[in-house]
């Protein structure tokens, strides 16, 4: 039994855009901690995941919220970013008059609270540190557990300092989006196994890996680093449960999985996806970029254009450094092959 409930220290890392509550209620009814990601969701799909979780599954579950700050729109730079991708629009023949604001990504607030407050999940995690003071006692009122990612040391002691019951160390290898929020600087950022002994001595609260991690042998390597769990994305990305795109499984299976980078260019915050044809162009970290998440906007129509072409030049393929071990097959079965 882990410290967190589950019989297996295995937790499924939540993926925004590639996996609902299907992925999350088989990890846990494996053994593992499933995890639904709810930064893309209105309250009203939101409720529907819970409820589809609850009617599935009597395991405990974890729920992820983005915590960022909303931004305000910037008229000038959204003027260069659409102005750096004219040459695009204009390949796939999209009017740039017609180009809206793209998927949202909204951070943890009292209605999304009220939404979760019906279910009292047991562990709320967050991404970018926390929301305020008064929404953590909110969640933390039913008894839930706090969780959120920590990518340097310092934001681990601060996540501690703010009342973080766990603390996920976010090693650099890790897929999807950096969870920094201390320091946008990613030169302070380490890969998990530099940056796990450290955290682990920094703080007193169970300590969480993840990144790179895709089977038992590295799960073992976490726990022997003083993880109390792994959290794992990537190798579930293949499996029967995910809802990856053709597209993207095609990219995971293919030789370009092989190289990933850290990118704004899809939402505005640096993620790990694998290389295509946008990050090769433009640079992966290139500027202009609308802050986070508003970049959505301007990619999107271009994302739709190419997949209908059976291409993902503009779309994210969030995937971290070690896709080795990512195969096709059930939730069950990969969560069962990561046991330690």
């Amino acid at each position: 039994m882990s410290p967190f409930g589950t019989a297996l220290p295995v937790i499924q890392a939540p993926m925004a855009g590639v996996q609902g509550a299907r992925l999350a209620i088989a990890v846990c009814e494996a053994g593992g901690l499933g995890s639904l990601p709810a930064a893309m969701l209105s309250p009203d799909a939101l409720r529907r995941e819970l409820l589809a979780i609850r009617a599935a599954t009597d395991r405990r579950f974890n729920i992820n919220f983005f915590c960022h700050q909303a931004p305000s729109p910037d008229a000038a730079r959204e003027t260069q970013w659409r102005q750096r991708l004219s040459p695009y629009l204009a390949e796939f023949g999209i009017d740039p008059a017609s180009i809206g604001a793209g998927p949202g990504r909204q951070p943890f607030n009292d209605e999304l609270a009220d939404v979760i407050a019906e279910f009292e999940p047991p562990i709320v995690s967050f991404h970018f540190g926390l929301p305020t003071p008064e929404l953590v006692a909110r969640v933390k009122r039913w008894g839930a557990q706090v969780w959120s990612s920590a990518t340097t040391v310092e934001e681990a002691r601060w996540l501690q300092a703010q009342g973080a019951d766990a603390v996920i160390a976010q090693g650099l290898e890790a897929g999807g989006h950096r969870g920094h929020f201390l320091s946008a600087d990613l030169s302070r950022q380490l890969g998990l196994f530099a940056l796990l002994p450290q955290i682990r001595a920094a703080v007193s609260v169970p300590v969480i890996a993840a990144g790179g991690i895709a089977d038992a042998a590295g799960v073992r390597a976490a726990l022997a680093l003083g993880a109390q769990a792994a959290q794992v994305g990537s190798a579930y990305l293949l499996s029967d449960e995910a809802d990856t795109s053709a597209i993207h499984r095609g990219a995971l299976q293919g030789p370009a999985a092989a190289h990933t980078a850290l990118t704004h260019l899809f939402t505005g915050r640096p993620a790990r996806s694998i290389v295509n044809r946008l990050m090769r162009e433009l640079g992966p970290l290139s500027e202009p970029v609308p802050a986070f998440p508003l970049a959505t906007g301007a990619i999107a129509p271009l994302r739709a254009a190419a997949e209908a072409r059976g291409l993902g030049d503009f779309s994210p393929l969030w995937a971290g450094q070690n896709v080795s071990r990512c195969s096709a097959g059930s939730a069950a079965e990969i969560t069962r092959s990561l046991a330690p």
